[in-house]
């Protein structure tokens, strides 16, 4: 895969350096009868759950719950982490802190991969094109901003009006999530239209996020990452005009190029490994 993004180029050097030998994976097979880990877990539940592997595939409620439970059960340690490893250390005295990427596995159809964020790591605010995505905290506290678009033809009599008011090169979206997330917590969801399709990420405190896209970015599939600036919705007044008292909970999102301060490092995986069979 080959994005023109930070996120992309991290899980790439990642996806290369991780990749672990025949020699080695030999040794580390499971012993028959043995009950797999939550890695192998995972690995094996993503492949029936993004069987079909499709942009805008939405997953059944069942396998939602099903994916959605091994996630909630995992930490730091089922994948080898602790905070005390270099890629939680801020070293920069100033400025936004790298982060790291730690790759597990990717396929056509659904990726497993692993952000390191030091304290004051941020992943601006981007989108996950007809993916659905499940994210899970493993350890730390970190705020969470997002959004969903706003269809603002579906909603012009109700909601906004008039449509067509709204000015070039912005969009209307809604706040789906602003709030603070500490571990232990539930994974959090996203489809391709809703739950908070676009999202931001700011560390509070050091932290790592499991996430696991389903079907992940591909440039060649029209799967890219897209970057956006945010304004309050008040910043357009000559816009379209929402109902009086919902103005707060509506922003309007701008494409932007990446930003030159967000930079993604890979690293080496060197949690419990993923058999394929």
């Amino acid at each position: 895969m080959k994005i023109e993004s930070s996120l992309a180029s991290g899980r790439e050097l990642a996806s290369e350096r991780g990749r672990p030998s025949t020699k080695k994976s030999r040794k580390r097979r499971r012993r028959p009868g043995s009950m797999p880990g939550l890695v192998q877990r995972l690995f094996e539940t993503c492949k029936e759950v993004f069987a079909d592997g499709r942009a805008g595939f939405l997953p059944s409620p069942e396998d939602v719950v099903r994916l959605r439970s091994i996630l909630d059960n995992m930490n730091a340690s089922d994948v080898g982490l602790s905070q005390n490893m270099p890629y939680f250390w801020n070293v920069e005295p100033q400025g936004t802190p790298p982060i790291t990427y730690l790759h597990l596995y990717e396929c056509d159809k659904f990726s497993i991969g692993i952000f390191c964020l030091p304290p004051s790591g941020v992943i601006p605010l981007h989108n996950h094109p007809g993916m659905t995505v499940f994210s899970k905290l493993l350890f730390g506290s970190m705020h969470i901003k997002s959004y969903d678009w706003v269809d603002v033809p579906k909603y012009s009599n109700d909601v906004i009006n008039p449509a067509h008011l709204q000015s070039p090169g912005v969009c209307l979206a809604k706040v789906k999530t602003n709030a603070i997330f500490t571990a232990p917590c539930e994974a959090s969801i996203l489809y391709p239209a809703d739950g908070g399709n676009m999202h931001c990420f700011t560390a509070r405190t050091s932290c790592a996020v499991l996430d696991v896209l389903g079907p992940p970015y591909s440039d060649p599939e029209g799967r890219h990452c897209t970057y956006y600036n945010n304004f309050p919705y008040a910043s357009f007044p000559e816009t379209a005009v929402l109902v009086p008292g919902e103005g707060e909970g509506y922003a309007w999102l701008e494409e932007r190029e990446k930003p030159d301060d967000f930079v993604v490092f890979g690293a080496k995986y060197s949690g419990p490994r993923i058999m394929e069979r």
